[in-house]
This record gives C-alpha cells, structure tokens and sequence, in this order.
C-alpha cells in the first residue's frame, strides 16, 4: 500500500477518517502513524540514509548528539533482531525489511552524566518518523522487547542505554494481518489539546 497524496499537502483518506486537528498543522504530522502491516517491498539505501540523516540532525543539550542506531536490513542481520522482540511484536514485525535498534549515550564525553539523553534521543526518533513519513514510509516504535538479549546478540556496550526497536517499510494490505490487529490497523486519536497544558502551574 503506498501513499495516493502528498504527505505534506494533504491527509490521506484513512487519517481523515480518524484523526481531527483542533487547531492548523502541517498534514505531515497527523498523516505519520504506527501501522503494522508490511509489504515485500525493500527500503532503498537512499531512502535509509536520509531517515537516518534526519534523525542526525535532532538537537540535543550542549549539542552532545547521544543517539545511536543498530541497523539490521540483510536476512540474516533481522534474524539476529527478531530473536529479542517480545512474541507479540515479532508476529509482524518479522516482516518489516529494516528494523532500528535506538539506545543513547548515558554519559558526556567527559563523563558527567548526560541527564537529557533519553529525551535527546527521542527527539531523533521523532525526525526520523517525520522523513520516514515525507518518503512514504512507514514506522513504529516497540518497547516490547528483551533488552539484555539485544544488548548481547549486538554487543552494545553498557554505556549505552537501549531505548527503542523502529520497524521501517512500505505500508502492507490490513488484511495480511491477525484478525485482531486488523482491528487496530488505523490512526489513533489523540487527548484533547486541554488536557495536557497547564498555563502557568497545575491546577488543584
């Protein structure tokens, strides 16, 4: 399933139909999404790179750029990673072509504790998906996975805090999945934009 509208112009047909902005913003962000579905089609090195390169240019306390991605997109590279996805993730996550191991520096370069590296890091997450998204590509971030046996099969050293598991790929046909996550096949909604800003302090 690939994308009919520009990303960035318009909402496709099935974010429309679930997703509403209370207020005006870019199409871009409400069209980036989590499906499950994928299709066979592989991601190009180029298109790779650039998710990648977006993700570099994140910002980041002090400039100190904690990220760091694991990339598996070989047959057997993926195999290693579908080892430490939870069972759950793995029943569709297997047939993504890239899937992004995040983990980010806990430590400055001279050492001090780096306090914002997982916050940093997630906003390179948020880069990547929005690129990911202008290129027609689909992501979705899992937490559902065994740290300390990716830790082991990747070798990531321990300065490293593992944060995350991207699947990358081409949008799949609903259908292709469990009849269960068929249902959940769609753009999610969101809080009311009321309930998560408090002008000035919180309220009793």
């Amino acid at each position: 399933m690939s994308l009919t509208v520009n990303p960035v112009e318009s909402l496709t047909t099935e974010v429309e139909e679930h997703r509403k902005a209370e207020h005006s913003v870019s199409p871009l962000f409400l069209n980036r999404w989590s499906p499950r579905s994928y299709s066979e089609r592989k991601v190009s090195d180029e298109d790779l790179t650039s998710i990648l390169e977006a993700a570099r240019w994140a910002p980041s306390a002090f400039n100190d750029q904690p990220w760091r991605f694991f990339v598996a997109k070989t047959e057997s590279q993926l195999k290693v990673f579908h080892e430490f996805l939870s069972p759950f993730n793995r029943i569709w996550a297997e047939k993504a072509p890239v899937l992004i191991l995040i983990a980010s520096m806990k430590n400055r370069d001279n050492g001090d504790p780096n306090g914002s590296h997982a916050f940093d890091t997630g906003a390179a997450w948020g880069n990547l998906a929005i690129q990911a998204t202008m290129l027609g590509l689909s992501t979705h971030a899992m937490t559902g996975f065994d740290k300390e046996k990716a830790r082991q099969l990747l070798n990531v050293p321990e300065e490293l805090d593992i944060q995350a598991v991207i699947s990358v790929g081409y949008r799949g046909e609903k259908e292709a999945l469990d009849e269960k996550l068929q249902e959940r096949e769609n753009p999610s909604s969101r809080k009311p934009l009321q309930e998560v800003i408090f002008e000035g302090t919180k309220n009793a």
